[in-house]
């Protein structure tokens, strides 16, 4: 080691024995306080890890998940709207628990008449009120869209109790289910369907009055074995209507019986093509097989409107095989119009496919395969390669719902044929969002009822990326010399929410059914700290592995939130528990700012503050080895002498100091700097982020510098840094790209900006909207 750099760690000795006697003399005076820190480890948050689940973040060796398979017969009454079902379950208990009764989820029930879902919100009367929905609270009779539930019977036909709880039923089983064991039983049932555009039901009806017919998508449509798990074991939480859902996956066997007339698309592949297809159709599904390019037309406009004009008494049933999917839907109805083109993913060809009626186009014909094919394509790169034989959209006005391989989502042109930018991207947004479903939460199978923003928040942020690729993809769907209008993800479009009410805000680790905002709750708010975490705290190659391992490591399982925080450090070697704890398990806000800067001169004689620290213990010059001292100028510190000069003024210069201390080589690399500034940050908002500066110089020079986010471990106030440079320090600005979406950008800039920045005008443009 040269003298030079032991005398600076004497110096730093010194101080720092000072800065420690200062911390023990004031824990005497104030009481002691718990670790609040945001860079603790998250111990107490997180379950201790067991052989279900690693510590890693991985499945442990003895993770474990039921399995339940369905055959069905569906018959759809197109004159009453009404559907008729029954079903076999097969249940299979892969847990090591004897199971002593089953829950299955009655989840149309929350539209039955004695319903207690729309009792569980309080409130006044509103200022204004749309009308269908003021007539539908206020006026007409609430409608009977629960399930009628005609038996439940075991594999040899004879009856099992039942209890029937809001959503959830519990059948008795004589005795319990064994670990390892399966059950057969099977129920009918039938049900009201609800026009889904009158009550926003997320399965339903669209009536079109004008030639009398309906278009349907049917999903929750059947009893459904809810999760057991090592987490919850019967996850019977009842649905509520925002909580979306839980399911196992398994096996389905369905046929579906509708119009003649009708064509129909559903989850799995078709079993019989060839009798539900006319010979024209089979031509060009022959065709589109084929076509990786564009769509190709199965049944077209003209042969959809003259399908709307006759009502067929006659039946056909579909027929369809689905394995390991969670849930099912389907869509039927002679409006609509039908296209189909190939999407090449690894060594595998996918069906990507819009139906949608007359009402849909020419929007609909021109984007939303091409929507669905890119979302594929995006998803997978960034995942796994998509595992399904197809991915079906399904234009429903006022919808945005997913299923496994199906997808209800809106965007409606004008009468006449016209639609704004605003139309259209918000259909192909909504088709990339919904198709996404199908990753998250469909294969990573997560409990949407507890965490909402496992699959809301983990989809929006691939939307985010998916629909900027898109913008590249697709130049020509775009404003020229513009990306993607995303609605969601950028870290400014998260500021006005982060930045209100608190008594309004929910911590993303919330409940669905417990948060006032839910949009951007589960939504926005996770979506764009995901993409923060990608950009600016870990960067895309560390974030794209370690999301790529999390998604490849829980496809067709059930992961936890700790499943995905564990997972995410464990493939990145990064410690993000100060970043779960701030973004997701509080509803604190990001605010960085420019607290102050102070200029220093430099000498090698003692300032007299340090001559009295001295003279306090009896040191003298003498006793110290050769030091290099700074003095703050402006203030009575400072040597009335040496104020306002550089170094080189000094009565010795920092280079001649530091000659007489280095070795050779050390004195060949030496710049002097001229100036010296402590710059001090603070920080107002909880939430510890990089520390993202732009310096600016009079030489009209700029320096970028990031400091880690763990600069803020010990000081969560504020935080100060040495600059010595060459050249004059004349500007410093926080954040100045605007990655980690600072609330408040008055205290980001030094000198003081006069009047509101672009970034404060941007929000209040968007308040505005």
């Amino acid at each position: 080691m040269t003298r030079f750099k032991y005398h600076l760690l004497s110096a730093l000795f010194l101080f720092a024995a000072l800065a420690t006697a200062q911390e023990e003399q004031k824990k005497e005076k104030e009481p002691g306080h718990y670790n609040q820190s945001k860079f603790k480890q998250m111990y107490e948050e997180f379950a201790t890890p067991n052989n279900y689940r690693s510590a890693s973040g991985a499945p442990g060796p003895d993770y474990y998940q039921q399995q339940a398979d369905y055959v069905m017969d569906i018959e759809l009454d197109d004159k009453n709207a009404k559907i008729y079902g029954e079903e076999t379950i097969t249940y299979t208990n892969n847990s090591p628990d004897d199971l002593e009764y089953l829950w299955v989820q009655l989840d149309q029930n929350v539209r039955a008449k004695t319903s207690k879902s729309p009792l569980r919100n309080g409130g006044g009367v509103p200022m204004a009120e749309q009308a269908g929905s003021f007539v539908q609270k206020y006026i007409t009779e609430p409608f009977d869209g629960g399930f009628n539930i005609e038996f439940v019977k075991d594999a040899n036909g004879k009856d099992l109790s039942y209890t029937i709880n809001q959503t959830m039923m519990r059948v008795n089983i004589p005795q319990p289910l064994k670990s390892k064991e399966q059950i057969s039983f099977s129920i009918k049932w039938n049900y009201n369907i609800p026009d889904h555009t009158v009550n926003r039901a997320r399965s339903g009806f669209e009536y079109f009055p004008a030639d009398g017919n309906r278009a349907y998508v049917i999903a929750q449509f059947f009893p459904r074995m809810a999760v057991y798990s090592d987490v919850e074991g019967w996850q019977n939480h009842q649905f509520w209507g925002s909580g979306e859902f839980a399911l196992p996956f398994g096996d389905y066997e369905v046929n579906i019986t509708v119009p003649a007339d009708h064509v129909l698309d559903a989850t799995g592949t078709l079993q019989n093509r060839k009798e539900v297809f006319s010979k024209e159709m089979m031509k060009r599904y022959e065709k589109a097989k084929k076509s990786y390019d564009k769509p190709v037309i199965i049944v077209t406009q003209e042969e959809a409107e003259a399908a709307e004009k006759n009502f067929s008494t006659k039946k056909k049933t579909w027929k369809f095989k689905a394995e390991n999917v969670r849930d099912y839907g389907f869509a039927t109805s002679r409006k609509f119009i039908w296209d189909m083109q190939a999407v090449k993913l690894g060594n595998r060809d996918v069906m990507a496919v819009s139906m949608y009626p007359k009402e849909g186009n020419p929007l609909w014909e021109e984007y939303s395969t091409k929507a669905v094919a890119h979302t594929l394509r995006s998803y997978s790169a960034h995942t796994f390669d998509y595992p399904y034989p197809k991915a079906i959209s399904v234009h429903a006005k006022n919808q945005g719902m997913e299923y496994p391989m199906i997808c209800w989502n809106y965007g409606r042109p004008n009468e006449d044929g016209s639609y704004s930018d605003r139309v259209k991207y918000g259909m192909i947004s909504v088709i990339i969002h919904e198709v996404g479903h199908n990753f998250f939460p469909m294969i990573v199978n997560s409990d949407e009822r507890q965490w909402g923003w496992m699959d809301e928040g983990l989809d929006t942020f691939m939307q985010f990326m998916a629909e900027q690729e898109f913008g590249e993809a697709y130049p020509e769907a775009i404003a020229p010399n513009s990306t993607y209008p995303s609605r969601r993800g950028a870290p400014s479009k998260i500021v006005p929410y982060m930045s209100g009410d608190q008594s309004t805000i929910a911590p993303i680790m919330s409940n669905p059914e417990n948060v006032y905002q839910l949009g951007p709750n589960a939504y926005g708010k996770p979506a764009t700290a995901l993409n923060i975490l990608r950009e600016t705290v870990m960067g895309r190659e560390l974030f794209d592995h370690a999301f790529k391992t999390y998604s490849q490591r829980w496809k067709f399982k059930h992961p936890t939130p700790e499943d995905f925080f564990r997972t995410m450090e464990d493939a990145s070697a990064v410690d993000l528990d100060w970043y779960w704890r701030a973004w997701f398990y509080t509803t604190d806000y990001v605010d960085i700012g420019v607290k102050g800067i102070k200029k220093y001169y430099v000498s090698d004689k003692p300032s007299k503050k340090m001559q009295e620290y001295m003279a306090a213990r009896n040191i003298t010059e003498a006793d110290l080895p050769p030091l290099v001292y700074l003095a703050e100028e402006d203030s009575e510190d400072a040597d009335p002498n040496l104020k306002g000069k550089a170094p080189s003024d000094n009565s010795k210069s920092l280079k001649e100091f530091m000659m007489d201390n280095m070795t050779e080589s050390e004195r060949a690399a030496v710049k002097e700097p001229k100036y010296f500034y402590e710059v001090t940050f603070d920080k107002p908002g909880g939430i510890p982020m990089p520390l993202i500066v732009e310096y600016t110089y009079a030489d009209g020079s700029t320096k970028n510098i990031t400091y880690p986010p763990e600069i803020w471990r010990k000081s969560d106030k504020e935080v100060s840094v040495v600059i010595s440079s060459q050249t004059e320090l004349t500007g410093i600005v926080v954040d100045p790209k605007m990655e980690t979406a600072d609330i408040d950008t008055t205290n980001n800039s030094w000198p003081a900006q006069n009047g509101p920045s672009d970034f404060d005008k941007m929000k209040e443009n968007i308040k505005g909207k």
